[in-house]
């Protein structure tokens, strides 16, 4: 997996999120994870991905679900990184479907 570097967006000025995305890994990718942070993804294929962030955790025994998001051809979409995906490494695990065109960023909110 490899791993995203996270970038500021400012809050004066903003950000164009696709000039800053990077092609998606076969193998997934793993993305920091925290308070005002995102993954922007991109699909720039003409059949749709679905994006899954694991969510290792439990809570009184009971699994918590992945988080699965399905990008439609052309698209974007934009996941909150939470404490939820924290994994072993203290970052979220990110695989996709096939990633043919998909193009990735993990993002934070300026403050």
């Amino acid at each position: 997996m490899a791993a995203l570097a996270l970038t500021l967006v400012p809050v004066a000025g903003g950000a164009t999120l696709d000039t800053t995305a990077v092609s998606a890994t076969a193998l997934g990718d793993t993305a920091p994870i925290g308070p005002g942070r995102f993954l922007y993804v991109f699909n720039g294929d003409a059949t749709s991905k679905t994006v899954t962030i694991a969510s290792p955790g439990t809570v009184s025994g009971v699994a918590i679900a992945n988080v699965t998001v399905t990008v439609a051809a052309g698209k974007t979409a934009c996941v909150p990184l939470t404490g939820l995906s924290r994994g072993a490494d203290g970052r979220a695990a990110i695989t996709y479907s096939a990633v043919t065109a998909v193009k990735v960023g993990a993002f934070e909110l300026g403050r």
